[in-house]
């Protein structure tokens, strides 16, 4: 198996959750991290090595990248795995998936590439590369089957982890947080490149929020020390020690729960807040020439999965050169100050929260094993 970042890391445990049981003895190695660990996985590298974001970011770091999936082919070659699992990181893992399937070994896919956004010829790849695909939104599975890949719509881990009701109070005691003033979470993405494009708008917008409401809690999780280390520095840089912003690691369900809103870089984290039925804004800012290819390339209006599912902005998206301070502030304001809008974001949320709800640590712990057995069957027939 192959995780290429923190989201894919927690994804893959629920996975490996259900497959562990199934096959308690099974060597399950490859590229991922301590969620993946806690079920016997072995990570090969550092999963660090891999995380970098952007077309033009990955160039400095390209060469080790693909020295790292060459020499993790060639061991899965010569060892000749049951299966090999890549967990989105789509850039890496569906290369490295057509090497192998062309060598005749069984390979799968967790969580589609985002060919519904943008890159939609990709399909052809995948299909050359995938002998099964596990999809986590309910709407994909039709795009697979009319391009002939095998599919299993599993539902989204991250629907069973996150209560339905989720408790705001135990939240803010868990985190130190007053009870009677309200909260905004900061998520300005887990790389070290989101932190760097994203950070200094997203405090010049808690700036501006703490004018209009002096009262107001700033809460931002980190994904690690790395990061947590590199944010206070950015802190410290824009000169907005003053904001008094609790840092914790980790811990972002929590920030979420206990927030009364988020500013959210695009990516998997805006579906984690909208699961938390908190209103949001989000926002990306990235290397302009890699934002230049990447905005051609998109061929629909949205860019967080919460509007994606949606079909429709739900919540505000801020761009680029439009996530500006206090364009970021004004639109999370307006979020935070409408009863009745509130009102129907959670009930979109709810809904949204239910559609994507499966058992899906079992549901795609299934497909893995009758993958494996087919496998076995076509083996045993040609007298393998």
């Amino acid at each position: 198996m192959v995780a290429g970042e923190s989201s894919g890391d927690l994804l893959a445990s629920r996975l490996l959750s259900g497959l562990r049981p199934r096959l308690p003895d099974a060597r399950l190695h490859g590229i991922g991290g301590p969620h993946m660990a806690e079920h016997g996985f072995i990570s090969d590298w550092p999963m660090d090595k891999l995380t970098v974001r952007g077309l033009f970011e990955v160039i400095p770091r390209y060469r080790e990248i693909k020295g790292i999936q060459n020499a993790l082919r060639d061991q899965l070659l010569a060892e000749r795995p049951a299966v090999f699992i890549g967990v989105d990181y789509g850039g890496f893992n569906l290369g490295l998936e057509q090497q192998l399937r062309e060598s005749g070994i069984p390979t799968m896919h967790f969580i589609g590439p985002q060919i519904w956004a943008w890159r939609g010829g990709r399909i052809k790849k995948i299909a050359r590369a995938v002998s099964h695909m596990l999809v986590i939104f309910p709407f994909e599975e039709e795009i697979y089957r009319k391009a002939g890949v095998p599919v299993t719509y599993v539902g989204h881990p991250l629907a069973e982890v996150i209560p339905m009701e989720p408790d705001q109070a135990a939240a803010r005691v868990a985190l130190g947080l007053q009870q009677d003033t309200r909260v905004v979470a900061i998520l300005p993405g887990s790389r070290m490149s989101e932190l760097k494009y994203n950070t200094a708008s997203f405090l010049g917008a808690a700036r501006l929020l703490k004018q209009r409401e002096p009262r107001l809690q700033f809460v931002a999780p980190m994904a690690g020390d790395k990061q947590r280390a590199y944010f206070e520095q950015l802190i410290a840089e824009n000169n907005c020690a003053d904001l008094d912003i609790l840092i914790v690691n980790g811990q972002s369900h929590g920030a979420m729960a206990a927030a009364d809103a988020v500013l959210v870089a695009s990516g998997t984290a805006s579906l984690e807040v909208a699961l938390y039925k908190k209103p949001m804004v989000i926002a990306y800012k990235m290397m302009r020439a890699s934002y230049e290819i990447m905005r051609h390339m998109n061929y629909q209006p949205w860019v967080g999965l919460p509007n994606i599912l949606a079909r429709e902005f739900v919540v505000p998206e801020l761009l680029q050169d439009a996530a500006t301070p206090q364009a970021l502030a004004d639109a999370l304001w307006q979020q935070l100050d409408d009863p009745a809008h509130l009102q129907r974001l959670r009930q979109r949320f709810t809904d949204m929260h239910h559609s994507l709800l499966r058992d899906t640590a079992n549901v795609s712990a299934q497909a893995v094993c009758a993958l494996l057995d087919r496998r076995q069957t076509t083996r045993f027939a040609q007298g393998a």
